[in-house]
């Protein structure tokens, strides 16, 4: 996310806004935000009720609660539900009055959009 970081000044420029949305707990997100020195806001999402809306919401299966858990990762805690749902991770880019402008959703964590494509984004709707 220091990535994101980096870009920021160049995505206000463009009179765009960054924003995080996770399903961690608030005061989880806050320290990690603190620790990692990010500029940009991260919103809570109880529930993954806005993941839910724009179907990225995913429940994990039963055999990777286990490979979670083996790891020590207790996401009922960190998330303040016992679900054990994960939005999926991605990009939403959105016009001023919540047109979506594009959107990259991808399952597997690792890939994620290089901060690049989202300023690519932002500047061809500039």
């Amino acid at each position: 996310m220091s990535a994101l970081n980096a870009v920021l000044p160049e995505i206000h420029a463009l009179g765009a806004e960054l924003v995080v949305i996770s399903p961690q707990l608030p005061a989880i997100s806050h320290e990690m935000r603190a620790q990692m020195k990010l500029a940009f806001g991260l919103l809570f999402d109880a529930g993954n009720k806005v993941a839910e809306a724009y179907g990225i919401a995913m429940q994990l299966p039963d055999d990777l609660i286990k490979v979670y858990a083996g790891f020590g990762i207790d996401l009922p805690t960190f998330d303040g539900d016992s679900s054990w749902r994960l939005p999926v991770p991605a990009r939403i880019v959105m016009a001023k009055g919540g047109t979506v402008l594009s959107i990259e959703a991808d399952p597997d964590y690792t890939r994620r959009p290089e901060p690049e494509e989202t300023l690519a984004v932002l500047r061809s709707t500039a």
